[in-house]
Parts: structure tokens; C-alpha cells; sequence
């Protein structure tokens, strides 16, 4: 399996929204580097859920539960989404600063491409902010 990270402003969507749903539709993504995250995407793919904006912090644990799929609600058939489902909130929240301190995401996009809402995850980096 894979892991992931998943931007979102928690002002728009938080954790607690998905929490309180259960499940919902990643959508919204329209950088082309993140949506081809998003097709690489399958189910059981481990989530990281991060608030951007002023939290900048990974606060949640999310599973992918479907394979990707064109977003209904777009006109444009290359825009990819997913259903997530969230499985638990972190214990406590990894600040962006814990993460960037960490060897492990020396390399990572997360890091290098500070704007990209959809971020690959190596096993090692999942269970840094996972513990």
C-alpha cells in the first residue's frame, strides 16, 4: 500500500468535517502533478489529512476506498477524484515544522513544492506522522 498526504484548508473542509461524514469525495484538485497523485491513488492507500493556511499541521488518518474516478460535478474529464474515509484523528497534531526537522522529508515535495495539495508518502515519512 501507499501512503498519501491530503492538503485542505480547514476553514473550507477540516478533519472534524470528515469525521462528522464518515466519508466524502477528494475533490477540488486541479494541479496536474496532484491530480496524477490522485490517479495513482487505490483502495486501501493510506491518508495523511493536513490544514494548510495558518494551522500548517497534519491532524488526521484517512483511507482511500475506491479506485480514482472523473469528478461528476466537473465538465473536465481530467479531473480526478477519490473517496476517502477518515480513521482516526491524531493524538497530536505534527506541525509543518516537525515535519520539515525531520530527515526523512528531506526530499519530499511536501517540503520541495510547498503548494502541491496531494503529496506521496514513503512508508517511513507515513509512520513519522502517523506514529
Amino acid at each position: 500500500m501507499t501512503g498519501w498526504l491530503l492538503k485542505t484548508e480547514p476553514g473550507t473542509y477540516s478533519y472534524g468535517d470528515l469525521e462528522r461524514e464518515g466519508s466524502t469525495r477528494w475533490d477540488g484538485v486541479r494541479n496536474p502533478t496532484a491530480l496524477q497523485h490522485i490517479r495513482e491513488m487505490r483502495p486501501g492507500d493510506r491518508c495523511v489529512i493536513y490544514h494548510s493556511g495558518s494551522e500548517r499541521a497534519a491532524v488526521g488518518l484517512a483511507e482511500v476506498t475506491t479506485e480514482p474516478y472523473p469528478d461528476p460535478e466537473a465538465s473536465d474529464p481530467k479531473l480526478a477524484v477519490v473517496d476517502v474515509r477518515a480513521t482516526r484523528r491524531l493524538e497530536q497534531p505534527v506541525p509543518l515544522g516537525a515535519i520539515k526537522g525531520n530527515p526523512l522529508f528531506a526530499g519530499s515535495p511536501l517540503v520541495r513544492i510547498s503548494r502541491l495539495s496531494v503529496v506521496p508518502l514513503t512508508e517511513g515519512q507515513l509512520q513519522a506522522i502517523a506514529g
